[in-house]
């Protein structure tokens, strides 16, 4: 500290507390506005906003009770005691607010750290305040405070221990099912054979399993979205067995399909979308757990401790305290108290309330509903289920480098600008319902076209192509040696299949614009193209969501093959002129026989696939590739694991999440593993 000026210095050691505790009351209500739009909100700013503040708020909270801590000798002091009271709301600023308790997945698994630090700095804060207890009526303020610090950090420390994989899976766990009496059955079979009867084993099937969901129509009408909710809830409640890696049963399976199978594909997937903002605030927000009676009676506690110790500060007698201190004073209790009342809004307004008024119908419901709606519209509390949008990748675009290079200085010394560049064309755009209503077909056509066995329904997970290949309808419109290019670019490994076809994908896209075909006229071309831009989107930006590849490597060197071919031809200017170049190259000679396998790009084995495609009419070609591409899809979803879905969640939501969670409602999931659960045996005895 020497090398600052002494007039610094001794401004510093004056205004350090009110500095420390004014930064985390800021971060507090950052985390308190923000925290909650993340779950609709995409981008890389608000998640590092969000990163930096949920992991600054500990440090400065327990920063600043360590100071305090250091000066807990001077206590006896107004100036001084006036900061010991400040000390409990560093408790409630570690309890965290209501919209973010964890970042992510991992500070769910880290309960246990975190709960022994929240101990130590629960302790800290107490030993303050013993060490500044005298006989004034500041220092009895103090603890109704305190009670409230501790029920926050006991409500952080509840929630995430029940979002922790263990206990998650724990809380779902059925019964043990021993089964039929094995040994009982033996006994009785040989006791009847050594009595001389000619006994057999016969297998018989109960009753089969029928739907038996009841989807009763919500009680209050006037609730937008009442039956969504409630069909949302009940699925809810049993589907997110698949963020534990927990098996489903066969009636679980009937009654999910019978709705599904008839519902429209706007129903369908909003009873989606509901369900993972379900799940979401199970991971991630304190809602789940605030709607429970208990939750209910803690934070009535802790609210009525706040706004009474506000009450009596505001009449009581100051003059021992400096203006600054007793301004700092009301900002923090009055602060508090807004935040609280806020975070109350928020869980008004959410989907759990609305579910709850749904149920139920009286004067003072619609009352509530008519308050509901009128912040409903308001942008402080918006209350989306997600982004609606979906990522954009598109190689020939990066590798012509059409768009200008912001690289500075910092992001090289930084070693980024590689991230940076990549992150340049990276694009979103809105996902529109015709592009659900193709994903939704197709999956419903495979869920009534798959009988219940195992088997096969772990085939239908295992296709990325290869059943639409085998499709008739194609198979008669095209020749030997083109179905023999189709087949083998879905049969190689999956993200050498992804850059495949989104080059043949977008060779055939722009070809047709500059001929006299027109592809908007096919349905399926711009469904096409935007799944195709996806699937390269997730593999170049979050590559963790699909099948482990060398995605990274075949990436890389089929830009670098591209971008020295573009620089040899410099009058390249746009996509459009480089896709038509490169369709001209002649492929007759597989460019592996070629090459060798050293270098992993596949350009022109794209290329080579696009030129097989144009052997199909306009129509059946955009149909047969939309059909390859929601297979890829669908095959990405269901290999994806559980974690990786919900940690999207916090980014916005991932179009793949809400894919997978279909699938598995149509019963396009291996984690139905229970196929004759309702089959027994009994003894024949002749």
């Amino acid at each position: 500290m020497q090398i600052f000026p002494v007039v610094l210095r001794r401004f510093w050691n004056e205004w350090e507390i009110q500095a420390l505790v004014l930064i985390s009351f800021i971060i507090q209500i950052i985390l308190t506005v923000m925290g909650n739009r993340r779950k609709y909100l995409t981008g890389d700013k608000l998640s590092f906003i969000l990163w930096f503040a949920y992991l600054s708020l500990d440090w400065f909270a327990a920063f600043s009770l360590s100071v305090l801590s250091k000066n807990a000798g001077n206590f006896e002091d107004p100036k001084f005691s006036i900061k010991a009271f400040w000390a409990q709301f560093f408790l409630l600023y570690l309890g965290g607010p209501d919209t973010i308790t964890a970042y992510s997945m991992e500070d769910n698994e880290l309960w246990r750290r975190k709960f022994l630090m929240l101990g130590f700095q629960v302790i800290i804060a107490f030993y303050i305040s013993l060490k500044a207890s005298n006989q004034t009526l500041l220092s009895k303020l103090a603890f109704p405070i305190f009670i409230a610090g501790i029920i926050k950090i006991g409500e952080r420390i509840w929630v995430l221990r029940s979002a922790s994989s263990e206990k998650f899976k724990a809380s779902m766990l059925h019964r043990p099912d021993p089964g039929p009496n094995y040994a009982r059955y033996m006994e009785e079979y040989c006791s009847k054979k050594d009595e001389g009867f000619e006994v057999t084993s016969g297998r018989f099937m109960e009753a089969p399993v029928l739907a038996d969901l009841s989807f009763t129509a919500p009680k209050n009408v006037m609730i937008t979205d009442g039956a969504t909710l409630q069909d949302a809830y009940i699925f809810f409640m049993t589907f997110k067995q698949l963020f534990a890696d927990l098996i489903l049963s066969v009636q679980d399976k009937v009654n999910s399909q019978s709705f599904f199978k008839s519902a429209s594909c706007d129903e369908a997937f909003k009873v989606i979308e509901v369900e993972l903002g379900f799940m979401y605030d199970v991971f991630y927000t304190k809602a789940f757990k605030v709607y429970s009676v208990t939750g209910c009676i803690f934070r009535l506690i802790s609210f009525s401790c706040t706004i009474s110790v506000l009450c009596i500060f505001s009449i009581m007698e100051k003059p021992a305290y400096s203006r600054a201190n007793v301004i700092i004073t009301y900002v923090l209790l009055g602060g508090a108290t807004i935040l609280e009342i806020y975070a109350v809004l928020l869980l008004i307004i959410s989907d759990w309330t609305k579910l709850w008024l749904s149920k139920h119908k009286n004067a003072m419901v619609d009352l509530l509903y008519g308050g509901i709606s009128l912040f409903d519209s308001i942008p402080l509390f918006g209350n989306k289920r997600w982004s609606q949008t979906m990522g954009q990748y598109n190689l020939i675009e990066f590798c012509l480098k059409v768009r200008p290079a912001k690289c500075s200085f910092l992001q090289k010394v930084l070693c980024i600008n590689e991230w940076f560049e990549k992150h340049r064309y990276q694009d979103s755009v809105d996902v529109s319902m015709s592009l659900k209503e193709l994903i939704f077909q197709q999956l419903v056509e495979k869920s009534r076209s798959a009988p219940d066995d195992l088997k096969d329904c772990k085939d239908l997970c295992a296709s990325r192509g290869d059943r639409v290949l085998s499709d008739p309808r194609y198979l008669n419109e095209i020749s030997k040696e083109n179905l023999k290019t189709l087949k083998d670019s879905v049969e190689v490994e999956f993200d050498q299949s992804i850059l495949l076809w989104h080059i043949a994908t977008n060779l055939c896209y722009n070809y047709d614009q500059n001929t006299t075909q027109n592809p908007d006229s096919s349905p399926n071309c711009e469904a096409s193209k935007l799944l195709s831009d996806y699937m390269l989107y997730l593999l170049v930006m979050l590559p963790v969501m699909l099948p482990n590849g060398i995605e990274q490597i075949r990436f890389q060197d089929t830009c670098a093959e591209a971008s020295e071919f573009f620089e040899e031809r410099n009058s390249i200017s746009d996509v459009k002129q480089a896709c038509m170049i490169i369709h001209q190259v002649s492929t007759e000679i597989p460019p592996s026989e070629v090459k060798g396998d050293r270098s992993k790009s596949v350009l022109f084995d794209g290329c080579r696939l696009a030129k097989s495609l144009q052997s199909l009419g306009i129509e059946r070609k955009w149909e047969l590739i939309s059909h390859v591409w929601v297979e890829m899809l669908c095959y990405a979803a269901s290999k994806c694991r559980w974690n990786h879905h919900a940690q999207q969640l916090t980014h916005g939501g991932e179009l793949l999440t809400h894919v997978w969670l279909l699938m598995a409602h149509l019963g396009i999931t291996e984690q139905f593993q229970i196929s004759k659960g309702h089959a027994r045996a009994r003894l024949i005895v002749h």
